[in-house]
């Protein structure tokens, strides 16, 4: 099986261009080829949540996923496989990496059903098309995925998916050597100390303690999610993960209990 690098790109500093910029230049290495092939999967939630006001449309979260109805269904596939997509997809290829941008939908890429609980258009992925994703890197691409999928009910309206777990899924269908969630958090703390590591044995009393809660909770469910369904490692920091090899929180399966905070 082909050796494969999963790197989920979001949080506040995707709104930053300078960011994603110094952010593809480290994926690049400066070679403008990633060292390990790289599938990207990318959020865009500020973005989302942004032209939703301005449609005056509700912004609502449920541990850390968006109640999507169908009209913020269509702000979210226009704006991560629109402008959020492209500007990835125009910085990674002016660092030399020769990006392509995808949706979940494009190629029947990714297929979810609609997460029950009154989300609205809400998907959880149920299949990957991991035989495309391959064609795609041996054929040199980096592939740059926008988290929507279509709906299975076959409305028009596609199916949001949390970028996170769908970074999850995708590594852990391919058997990805690494997950990278990549953002502007640094890493996982206990109190004010930076942790190299946790165990994924914690993560569930770190949610139902309320240390863990919201898009951490959703953060921390899809790491566990990769480790436990074939992805060999996963980290959570920010871009010096991309360098070095140290950097941020790994997630250790581990039975080791250790009590964090995510900063």
């Amino acid at each position: 099986m082909l050796k494969v690098r999963v790197v989920k790109i979001g949080g506040n500093e995707l709104d930053r261009p300078e960011w994603v910029s110094s952010c593809a230049r480290a994926l690049s290495g400066g070679s403008g080829v990633p060292a390990v092939p790289t599938v990207i999967v990318h959020g865009g939630g500020r973005a989302v949540s942004d032209l939703s006001r301005r449609l005056s449309l509700p912004v609502e979260k449920r541990e850390g996923l968006r109640v999507t109805t169908a009209q913020v269904a269509e702000v979210v596939e226009m704006v991560l496989a629109g402008p959020v997509n492209r500007l990835l997809v125009t910085a990674l290829r002016s660092a030399g990496i020769d990006a392509l941008g995808l949706s979940g939908a494009d190629g029947g890429l990714l297929t979810a059903s609609q997460i029950p609980g009154g989300l609205g258009y809400v998907g959880e992925i149920t299949r990957v098309r991991t035989a495309l994703i391959e064609s795609l890197l041996l054929a040199g691409l980096t592939p740059v995925i926008a988290p929507v999928t279509p709906d299975p009910a076959g409305s028009a309206v596609a199916l949001n998916v949390n970028a996170d777990s769908a970074a999850a899924v995708v590594a852990a269908a391919l058997r990805a050597t690494e997950l990278l969630f990549v953002s502007d958090v640094p890493g996982v703390k206990i109190g004010d100390v930076p942790q190299s590591k946790i165990s994924s044995g914690d993560i569930e009393r770190l949610i139902a303690d309320g240390t863990a809660t919201d898009g951490m909770a959703a953060k921390l469910r899809a790491a566990q999610h990769a480790l436990s369904g074939g992805a060999q490692s996963v980290r959570i920091g920010d871009l010096r993960m991309l360098t070095e090899p140290s950097a941020g929180t790994r997630l250790v399966t581990s039975a080791s209990r250790t009590s964090a905070v995510l900063a």
